[in-house]
């Protein structure tokens, strides 16, 4: 299905996206600095950004379906396409260092030694991941925005 209730899919699936993406991010770096935050938000953080991974590829195979009824794509489509491809990568990056992340977590819990290099590594490796993630999910977005909309603004004249 390409479409829900007459609108493109890609349309609706890439709000899920553009928000669920950046707000894991976000949260997996507050996980990283403050260990109280990641006793309570680790797991929900985890899901956030596993259920952004599985939209992603959803969302892109939607933008193709969209994209080929467009007609002769614009480089500005072309563009937003490209970007739009590498998304799933960086968040499959930042999925996987937050379950790395959640898995220091739980041996830390359960107080089993883990070196101190190893959990830095990791901390690094989820900050790595989710400021791509972030500046990513921006590239996207505003290139697809541009594409939509072009030249237009919401300024009177």
């Amino acid at each position: 299905m390409s479409t829900f209730n007459g609108l493109p899919l890609h349309i609706l699936l890439n709000h899920f996206v553009v928000v669920l993406g950046p707000l894991a991010a976000i949260l997996a770096i507050l996980c990283v600095v403050w260990p109280a935050a990641r006793r309570r938000l680790i797991w929900p953080v985890l899901l956030l950004a596993v259920g952004t991974l599985v939209l992603t590829p959803m969302t892109t195979t939607a933008g193709v379906w969209l994209a080929a009824r467009v007609g002769r794509p614009s480089p500005i489509l072309i563009n937003h396409e490209q970007l739009g491809s590498t998304l799933i990568y960086i968040i499959a990056a930042l999925a996987g260092t937050v379950a790395l992340l959640a898995a220091v977590h739980v041996r830390l819990e359960r107080g089993v030694e883990v070196r101190g290099t190893l959990h830095a590594a990791v901390a690094v490796l989820v900050l790595i991941a989710a400021v791509a993630t972030l500046v990513q999910t921006y590239r996207v977005g505003d290139s697809g925005a541009r594409a939509a909309w072009g030249n237009v603004t919401s300024s009177a004249a």
